[in-house]
């Protein structure tokens, strides 16, 4: 395998910059296919986002996780997984800020996103536990880290089911909210990639996402590189650093879908990718070199990693129950108390770090 640290400086930051700009711009129209899925198939903005949008952009972190299992590198993934999950809710923050007219959790009055929110919560403290607890393989892998995967599963099949019914009816200045009922949300946008068939969307679509794994193993790669002349360690560098590069499709597809007005599919985006990010837990352990089991092996700075991601996301959803659109240099006020809560917790595990 390619070692990008041998490349030198130069040569990995101007790869960096290549496979950024090719992730975002598949990012981008990605939006646009998933979108004419959705209205093809009838599946609606949070299935898309959950499944489609989130299994392609999480494609990076797939790669990168599976390639630092088996070279040993467990504190990477590890923590490449949870400061992915604690980074995306801050690019939901970053989102709102693009929006500028009104909050973002405002104008989300989709009930199923609530749902993501809270299953994100259960899984990520099921990871919290697993590394506090300890954890004994079954088959080679830990028993937490199958339930990470059986949860994963749950999750999508209890917002499959969800799909289409409304337990409850968003209010906006004491009426319904009108934007539930009606389609114009998915149907704002038409163009020629709207229109086409379901066939050369899907082929289109499955050559976008060949891009971003490509691209995102190479932002990953070089990005690792770049850090290591820091001398931050490991640890920091897997949460934060490694992180960002992976992160950069959910933040392309996101943007994109708020510009179209598809903000259920946005959030759906991240939200379907964090939970992605747990169930890998189960991929780390599985391709680990090590006979012990990958979360008997984590320590303090993954496991306030995992509470801080878990901090974010209750931020973000107790946004989406008030429905507040108050916002504070175009931003909601939950945006502005995650962006302060996810650099006081970065600040914090740079204290943590356990390879310093």
């Amino acid at each position: 395998m390619l070692d990008f640290v041998q490349l030198g400086l130069p040569m990995n930051m101007l790869l960096f910059a290549v496979a950024a700009v090719a992730v975002w711009l598949a990012g981008a129209r990605l939006t646009g296919y998933a979108d004419a899925i959705s209205r093809i198939t009838g599946l609606g903005q949070a299935v898309i986002g959950i499944i489609l949008l989130a299994g392609v952009t999480s494609l990076p972190e797939i790669g990168v996780t599976a390639t630092a299992s088996i070279a040993g590198d467990a504190q990477l993934a590890v923590n490449n997984l949870f400061g992915s999950i604690a980074l995306q809710v801050a690019l939901l923050a970053v989102v709102d800020l693009m929006i500028g007219r009104e909050a973002l959790t405002a104008v989300v009055p989709d009930p199923a996103v609530m749902l993501q929110g809270a299953l994100n919560v259960l899984l990520l403290a099921v990871g919290a536990a697993a590394m506090v607890a300890g954890d004994v393989g079954i088959f080679g892998v830990g028993l937490w880290a199958w339930a990470c995967l059986f949860l994963y599963v749950a999750a999508v099949w209890s917002l499959a089911v969800v799909r289409g019914k409304r337990p409850w009816l968003a209010a906006r200045n004491g009426g319904i909210d009108e934007r539930l009922i009606s389609s114009s949300e998915r149907h704002r946008h038409t163009d020629d990639v709207q229109s086409a068939s379901l066939r050369p969307l899907l082929i289109k679509t499955g050559a976008t996402a060949a891009v971003i794994l490509a691209a995102g193993f190479v932002l990953a790669r070089s990005g690792d590189a770049i850090a290591q002349a820091s001398g931050l360690g490991q640890s920091f560098v897997g949460f934060v650093l490694v992180a960002l590069a992976t992160s950069l499709p959910e933040l392309s597809t996101a943007l994109t879908a708020t510009r179209r007005g598809l903000y259920t599919m946005a959030i759906s985006d991240i939200l379907g990718t964090n939970l992605i990010n747990v169930a890998l837990l189960f991929v780390v352990d599985l391709l680990d070199t090590n006979e012990e089991v990958i979360l008997n092996r984590m320590d303090d700075f993954a496991v306030f990693g995992a509470l801080l991601a878990i901090a974010l996301t209750a931020i973000f959803l107790a946004g989406l129950s008030e429905r507040r659109d108050r916002s504070f240099l175009r931003m909601g006020y939950d945006s502005i108390a995650v962006m302060v809560t996810y650099a006081v917790g970065v600040a914090i595990l740079y204290t943590l770090r356990p390879d310093q």
